[in-house]
């Protein structure tokens, strides 16, 4: 075998020839010669063994440890030819050497020898031509033993066991690795090879499993013993291979049974049975070893104790058997038939699985299985998976019925009765078996030894024979389902069809066994005669009634203090009691009072006996409580056997002072006739004197409450004794009511309503009516106490109550006279209304009141309704907001029901819009008034300078006209109560005009102004000055004049069409700024029409469209791409596995609460962060950009190619983080959807939280509802992750005031809602910045469960409002530039006008003349 080890590739040879006087062994090994290495001479030596040294090289390896290093003692070949014979002569030659070595060995020789050597005998010669043809290699070793101690060998079981012993060196399937049997040593006994033979233990063993996957472990053994860890050698190790097989139940008959069936058919004396078969056998280097037949190891046993499948899973290990391959880490006995028991790696391997055992062992075992460590709790798991795999896929309970069966669907009770784990059955009344009719009614005996039937026989009547599955399954129990003769029929196995036509099974009283007790000849048919004295037997011992002596029994039996059963006692006259009861038999007379105490009338049966009292409560108040209980064992008392004797009061004495009925329960189960019960009673009378009168409360309701000025609930009374038992009242008692507190009496009940029940036992007092004036003086918490006593106060009640105040009756106002008028917009500062009911009280803490207000509005969330504070008070102070307008009043009123108990009012000062500029009557069409100036003064005329326009809108002036070319759409501010409309334009239209200024937010100040415009000449208009149109004279002496009126009119025309063009240019402003006015008004419009048409709770999603616009607005961006991508893929509904793995970007994924949160976080993460795109794992974000084998960004691939197709571009760098990647939160985690963790409030030196902690801004981010499940393959969320690595545990306060006082608390950071930034390590960020990227604020949990029809309509607002705010700019630029032209026109305008003036006096010059000469001419013309 050593030669095979180190030459796979050579042929080995092993022959063993047996005659009636010799045995010959012949191998084909390297041989052995004269040499030192291989000398022939250390075959014959004790301790030469050439394979100790080596044995190192044999531990470890590959299963099944092929390494035949057997040599330990160097006498194992010496020792078993003395054994066999006594003498032997060995024969060897190796492949160097020509000649034969001889070695001859003598009993006798070694016997006789004194000296401690034994000499021995050899010599040389040529070999034999047989052992040439024998030894085509030229090498070969032969022992020839005569003189045979052993006679009469059986060679057919000589073969078996040299195959089973060395099985795996005749046929191995692991050599290869192919699987593939191949025989690596050619071993014959007598000319017939080994590797032909069907015979052994092993080969029929292997026939009959189950050719599933077995199970198969891996061991490796470390042992350090005391000498071990004192040297410095290294520990021993060891290593063993445990290959698990099945052997299925085919056909109805175990695997194993068929195989001890065969062994004895082959002539093998095997005296194991099923439950003795061998579970575990061992080879040691591929050498079995035949007495190592060990039961099953620790962990094949069955783990389970209840379940379905348990019985299943405890027959089923039943089934396998372990083989188990050790390498030389293991050492063995002397004779190499077994392992050292006592060697640690025995132990431990003998006790794997054992956690108990394990822990005492120097031996540590690591378990491998399939390439993965597991521990002992995984391993018996995976084994138990395993064992129920095999069954249910070879196991074949291959039982047919004589009859058809009947299918039935158990429930879970009944499978476990039934020791079954399938759900369906079929249920049969004839089987054969073995050859035998088995068939319901039959009686059957048992024996015990069967499983189920340990200690006794049991005697039973079958009644259906049960088989798991359906015809067509290949696997399944079968079981009997016997009744005990104990049991009655009415109590065994029923089938039973409901009026659904289900089928249903309960084994009740029956039980179950498998079909193996047939198998295995423990369940025999019952003769006649042995049923007949079973039965008889079974009568004589059978109980059938529970019977309890009576006093004058007792008394004849030396039991004194009997109770009466059955009787009536009176509360508290006894302490001390017995109760005797026993069984009696059915042919007992309970008449026959004289036969009571025969021994015959009392059976003897060793059964336990309970005793349960239970009190039931009076005729009127039925109840059930549990005294006590109590066990007996019968006794022996008088020379009575079977009494068992009950103590009653002992250490229960305080229930039987209870009055009422008692109830005892006497128990017995019986075998045969199963529970047996016996009901007496015990009735309690109360006691006839009286203690006290007792409140019968509701203990649903422990505080009685009590309201002045109403009726309050009823009250019962009850008289009881001194045990505290209802006792009858004697007549209908007077009583008193009143309350207390403290000694002090509150009040009186001056009417009430005293009946006294039917029974007598309870008094009702109903309607009482309690008034008082003093409950102020016990608020808040209103505790007293309801005193009801008998007229002459020997008895009184007191009852734990709450006196709360009536209803409002009154309520006054304790405000002071107001510091300033009530303008407004302005508050009311103080403003305390004071609630009593009609005795005085102030109304109790908490009750609501609408309060009421016409012209003032609520500036807090609460509303109309308010609640009375502890002093009875309803602080309206800084809350009421004057919301009417100048000169108006306002009220407060307060109304309950129908009925106003309160209305105040006051006065909102009086202002009045008037013009300060004069205006003409009479203007001209086309023109315009500058510089109009309106003024607000109060009630005495003086100008208000409160109205000033500090921010654009609050105060400003509109002007409107019913005529066209006034634009109401501008506004002028008030500064200090003036406005100045510096160009207001006359219609083109003659008549009258009226023009209306008004404030813009009160349009109570306004005021009229009347305007009648007229027609003026056309050069006018054209022009704006008197044209100067001089006639053509023929006389030269005009000429001078004509050409100065010429140069005028030049200069003044162009002055004119300049101031025209500068009119014409705010004309287009006003046109254009009407069409931006009517854009507005129509977006406001459809805006006000889409939000409502959603539901108001969508709106709170609206903030989170704008963001998603916003970014995608930052066309150069990545996140502007992966939004467009994500919006794409929605609407899409594409499933690509990419885009799913993309999560979004940072400022979409969480909501805050308020803008101040939303722009601070924004700000602290900076816009790069809050761009940055997230996606769970590395292999996703490498996907987002690809490059060149230049390493240049491949612009055309990934997220670029998108951005292009996109119509953008993504400029510069940006941030991708995968979750992955994150090193996640490692504390605790709240429950609930958002997985909050929990951190440590901050704490200042003092053990205080610091002023102004708001919390950690990871916990006060909400995350977005579709996010909150997005978990990482560790199961980890984006709140232990993503946000925990941008913020931290950054601080949120609620001022920088607030921060800068706890930054000894403050680690990582903290931020505050005023815009102060402390980034930690001692860097603050200080100015203001605006950021455009924030988290959308939501100020409430929105689910993300929108419509599609929702989301359009949101991204159309969203649209609508951007454009919106696009319009509102335009018309502000339009506004600004409309004003410089203004400006421009009203400069041209008084330059024109300047001009004017100027040239006024050579107007008239040439004017004048041109009289002059006109008069001169006409003069002429009349002469």
């Amino acid at each position: 075998m050593p030669s095979f080890v180190k030459n796979s590739c050579a042929h080995f040879f092993c022959s063993v020839s047996i005659g009636e006087d010799e045995i010959s062994i012949l191998d084909t090994g390297p041989g052995m010669d004269d040499s030192d290495k291989n000398s022939l001479v250390k075959w014959g030596k004790m301790g030469a063994s050439l394979h100790r040294s080596a044995k190192r090289l044999a531990i470890g390896g590959k299963p099944p440890y092929l390494t035949p290093f057997f040599g330990m003692f160097g006498y194992g070949g010496a020792i078993a030819s003395m054994h066999l014979g006594r003498d032997a002569s060995v024969f060897s030659k190796t492949k160097n050497s020509k000649k034969v070595y001889r070695l001859d060995l003598s009993r006798e020789a070694l016997i006789n020898s004194r000296e401690k050597t034994w000499k021995t005998g050899g010599s040389i010669r040529n070999p034999l031509e047989d052992e040439i043809s024998a030894s085509p290699h030229g090498s070969f070793t032969k022992v020839e033993i005569s003189k045979l101690k052993v006679k009469l060998l059986d060679i057919n079981q000589l073969k078996c066991r040299l195959k089973d012993i060395y099985f795996p060196y005749i046929q191995c399937d692991e050599m290869l690795g192919t699987g593939r049997t191949t025989t690596p040593i050619q071993f014959q006994v007598n000319g017939d090879d080994l590797a032909d033979l069907t015979g052994g233990e092993v080969a029929i063993t292997n026939m009959h499993s189950c050719h599933g996957p077995d199970f198969v472990l891996q061991l490796h053994l470390l042992y350090q013993d005391a000498s071990t860890v004192t040297s410095s050698r290294e520990p021993q190790k060891a290593h063993a291979r445990l290959k698990c097989v099945y052997y299925p139940i085919v056909k109805g008959k175990e695997s194993i049974n068929t195989i001890l069936e065969s062994l004895r058919v082959d002539g093998d004396t095997v005296a194991e049975t099923f439950d003795t078969f061998c579970r575990a056998s061992i080879r040691r280097l591929g050498r079995l070893l035949p007495d190592a037949r060990w039961g099953r190891l620790p962990f094949m046993e069955s783990r389970h104790r209840k379940g379905d499948r348990a019985q299943v899973l405890k027959r089923c290990c039943m089934r396998v058997k372990c083989f188990i391959d050790t390498d030389a880490g293991f050492s063995p006995t002397p004779s190499k038939t077994d392992l050292a028991h006592r060697h640690p790696c025995t132990v431990a391997l003998k006790n794997f699985g054992n956690r108990t055992l394990e822990k005492d062992i120097d031996v540590s075992v690591e378990i491998f299985r399939g390439g993965k460590t597991l521990s002992i709790s995984q391993l018996e798991k995976e084994y138990e998976d395993w064992v129920f795999e095999m069954h249910d896929k070879y196991d074949e309970e291959s039982v047919c019925g004589e009859d058809d069966p009947i299918v039935v669907v158990l429930n879970p009770h009944n499978k476990k009765g039934l020791g079954i784990s399938s759900n369906v059955v079929r249920v049969h009344k004839v089987i054969k078996r073995n050859g035998n009719t088995w068939k319901s009614g039959q009686h059957i005996k048992i024996c015990k030894g069967a499983v189920g039937c340990h200690k006794n026989n049991l005697y039973a009547a079958l009644e259906y024979i049960v088989l798991e599955g359906l015809e067509e399954d290949v696997c399944g129990e079968a079981r009997l389902i016997c009744r005990p003769l104990h049991v009655p029929v009415e109590k065994g196995c029923v089938i039973e069809i409901d009026d659904m036509n289900t089928t249903s099974l309960d084994i009740r009283g029956s039980k179950s066994f498998p079909i193996s007790v047939i198998d295995s000849g423990k369940c025999k048919v019952m003769e006649p005669a042995e049923l007949k004295k079973q039965l008889e037997k079974l009568d004589q011992n059978s109980p059938s009634t529970i019977d309890i002596l009576r006093s004058k029994d007792c008394h004849q039996l030396a039991i004194e203090e009997a109770l009466p059963i059955d009787g009536t006692v009176s509360a508290g006259s006894f302490s001390l009691k017995k109760v005797v009861a026993v069984l009696r038999p059915a042919f007992f007379d309970p008449g026959s009072s004289f036969r009571s105490l025969d021994q015959k009338s009392i059976i003897k049966a060793d059964l336990e006996m309970s005793m349960e009292v239970t009190y039931l409560g009076e005729d009127y108040d039925p109840q059930e409580e549990h005294i006590y209980a109590e066990r007996s064992k019968p006794s022996v008392h008088g020379g009575i056997q079977g009494l068992y004797i009950f103590t009653v009061g002992s250490r229960n004495t305080k229930h039987f002072q209870k009055s009422g009925i008692y109830r005892f329960l006497f128990t017995v189960i019986c075998e045969d006739s199963g529970c047996l019960k016996c009901e007496k009673r015990l009735i309690v009378l109360p006691d006839t004197r009286v203690d006290q009168w007792k409140h019968l409360s509701d203990e649903k309701c422990r505080t009685y409450h009590v309201r002045v000025g109403s009726c309050s609930p009823p009250v019962s009374i009850a008289c009881v004794d001194i045990y505290g038992n209802h006792m009858p009242f004697i007549s209908s008692p007077g009583v008193l009511v009143k309350v207390e507190s403290t000694n002090c009496v509150m009040g009186h009940s001056r009417r009430m309503k005293v009946n006294l029940s039917s029974n007598r036992l309870i008094l009702n007092i109903s309607d009482i009516w309690i008034e008082s004036s003093n409950l102020d003086s016990i608020r808040p918490h209103y505790k007293a106490s309801l005193v009801i006593s008998s007229q002459d106060e020997l008895y009184c009640v007191r009852i734990p109550c709450q006196v709360t105040p009536g209803v409002v009756f009154f309520v006054t106002d304790l405000c002071m006279e107001l510091e300033k008028p009530l303008l407004p917009g302005s508050v009311i500062k103080q403003l305390v209304l004071e609630l009593k009911d009609r005795f005085g009280n102030h109304i109790e803490r908490g009750v609501e009141v609408s309060i009421h207000v016409e012209g003032l509005g609520f500036q807090d969330q609460k509303g109309s309704t308010r609640e009375v504070d502890d002093k009875g008070y309803i602080d309206l102070s800084g809350v009421l907001k004057v919301k009417a307008g100048y000169g108006n009043l306002v009220s407060v009123f307060l109304n309950i029901g129908v009925e106003s108990y309160y209305k105040k009012e006051f006065q909102v000062e009086q202002r009045k819009l008037r013009i300060v500029s004069t205006v003409p009557e009479y203007c001209a069409a086309g023109s315009h008034l500058e510089d109009v100036v309106f003024e607000v003064v109060d009630s005495v005329g003086m100008v208000d300078e409160g109205i000033h326009d500090s921010k654009f809108g609050k105060h400003t002036l509109r002007i409107t006209s019913e005529l066209p070319g006034i634009h109401d759409s501008l506004q002028y501010s008030f500064i200090h109560g003036r406005c100045t409309v510096p160009f207001i334009p006359i219609p083109e239209k003659e008549g009258i005009c009226f023009i209306v200024a008004v404030h813009s937010n009160h349009p109570e100040l306004c005021t009229n102004v009347e305007v009648h415009v007229v027609r003026t000449p056309q050069w006018q208009k054209e022009s704006g000055y008197k044209a100067i149109e001089p006639p053509q004279c023929s006389d030269g002496g005009m000429l001078l004049l004509q050409d100065k009126a010429v140069c005028i009119v030049n200069d003044a025309q162009e002055l004119d069409n300049d101031v025209l063009r500068a009119a014409s240019r705010i004309e287009e402003h006003e046109k254009k700024l009407k069409l931006l006015g009517e854009k507005k008004e129509s977006l406001e419009q459809q805006i006000l029409d889409l939000k409502e048409s959603v539901e108001p709770e969508e709106l709170n999603l609206l903030d989170y469209f704008k963001m998603v616009r916003r970014i995608e607005g930052k066309d150069n961006t990545a996140a502007s791409v992966i939004c467009n991508m994500l919006e794409f893929s929605m609407s899409q509904r594409q499933e690509d596995e990419c885009m799913q793995d993309i999560i979004g970007v940072v400022a979409l994924l969480a909501t805050v609460s308020t803008y101040d949160l939303s722009r601070i976080l924004a700000e602290y993460l900076r816009e790069d962060n809050m761009l940055a795109v997230v996606c769970k794992s590395y292999a996703t974000a490498c996907t987002l950009e690809k490059y060149k084998e230049q390493g240049d960004i491949d612009h055309s691939d990934a997220l670029h190619a998108i951005a292009a197709e996109l119509g953008k571009s993504i400029d510069g760098r940006f941030d991708v983080i995968y979750l992955e990647g994150i090193r996640p939160y490692a504390g605790k985690i709240e429950d609930g959807p958002q997985r909050r963790l929990v951190l440590a409030d901050p704490l200042l030196p003092t053990g205080d939280i610091p002023t102004g902690f708001i919390g950690y801004a990871v916990n006060i981010i909400k995350l977005d509802a579709r996010f909150i499940c997005t978990r990482t393959i560790g199961g980890h969320g984006l709140r232990e992750t993503l946000f925990y690595h941008l913020f931290g545990e950054l601080q949120v306060y609620k001022t920088r005031k607030c921060m800068k006082k706890a930054c000894s608390s403050i680690k990582h950071g903290a931020v505050s809602l005023d815009g102060g930034i402390l980034r930690g390590n001692g860097v603050f960020s200080y100015g203001v910045g605006e950021p455009k990227v924030c988290f959308p604020v939501s100020v409430s949990d929105v689910q993300w469960q929108l419509s599609s029809l929702s989301v359009s309509i949101l991204k159309e607002i969203t649209l609508m409002e951007s454009e919106l705010e696009a319009t509102s700019d335009e018309i502000k630029k339009e506004l600004k530039a409309q004003y410089v032209d203004f400006l421009e026109f009203k400069q041209k305008k008084d330059r024109y006008h300047n001009f004017l003036n100027t040239k006024e006096a050579v107007v008239s010059e040439v004017c004048h003349a041109y009289s002059q000469i006109v008069k001169t001419e006409s003069s002429e013309l009349d002469t």
